[in-house]
């Protein structure tokens, strides 16, 4: 059974070193007591969700919200290269939390909401900050299933000017275009960078407009496809996060 993963105050994992005993406190230590019922001899890991972590073992439990761990050892992630950003546009109904699930599965490091013309769904005051709480939430918790030390930075909601000064700053920028012709050139046999940013672009289920790919493409963000099948918006970045992945050696 591999050790359940817990987020810890940065403050807790500034002093984590073999021997120390740190005590997970809070929701988190609640989860871990009262949901998980960890005990002692169990193992686990503490992360600040910013690429610290520390692996330990449960040395007790001294209250229903307060876990204690023995650190055994304490693990720096450096910041992933190339970074990989996904501008996703807002997607109908939970499918945007499908989406920031599976992409933070798949190693994807930031998450960029998309407000695209051809979006169903609005993100409007209460709404809107309700909404992006949730895809944070939702990449926080796939952050812990997968394991990972350096969890997705999930921004606020862009508009389509927005988001041209984060293409332009790219060493690599594309938009997964559907309806683009067979000519299109594939992902897959892009030159992509070792370095630097790629930032995908992911349209809504209506596909991407005219105006919205030349604005890109005058941001330096040329038009791509996948494959010969149409994913769904809410599985596109998922699939290309992979492509980009494993092509910079970043799953080698």
């Amino acid at each position: 059974m591999t050790a359940p993963v817990f987020v810890a105050e940065p403050d807790l994992l500034a002093d984590a070193r073999p021997g120390a005993v740190l005590a997970l406190t809070g929701p988190e230590g609640r989860h871990a007591v009262s949901v998980r019922r960890l005990r002692a001899g169990e193992d686990v890991v503490l992360t600040d969700g910013a690429g610290r972590g520390a692996y330990g073992t449960v040395t007790g439990v001294t209250g229903p919200d307060r876990l204690l761990v023995t650190c055994a050892e304490v693990r720096e992630e450096p910041a992933p290269r190339p970074r990989l950003t996904v501008v996703q546009a807002l997607p109908k109904g939970d499918r945007g939390e499908l989406a920031v699930e599976t992409m933070t599965e798949t190693g994807v490091d930031a998450v960029v909401p998309w407000a695209a013309s051809r979006c169903v769904t609005q993100w409007r005051a209460e709404r809107g900050r309700k909404s992006l709480a949730k895809w944070r939430a939702t990449a926080r918790e796939a952050g812990k299933q997968a394991r990972r030390l350096r969890f997705p930075e999930v921004a606020g909601l862009h508009s389509t000017k927005e988001l041209l000064p984060l293409l332009a700053g790219a060493a690599f920028a594309a938009v997964l275009h559907e309806e683009g012709e067979e000519s299109t050139a594939p992902l897959a046999g892009a030159a992509l960078p070792r370095t630097g940013e790629v930032v995908l672009v992911v349209g809504p289920e209506g596909g991407v407009t005219p105006a919205e790919l030349a604005a890109f493409e005058g941001a330096g963000a040329g038009a791509y496809r996948l494959g010969p099948t149409v994913l769904r918006t809410s599985t596109a970045g998922t699939a290309a996060g992979a492509v980009v992945l494993a092509a910079t050696g970043r799953w080698s």
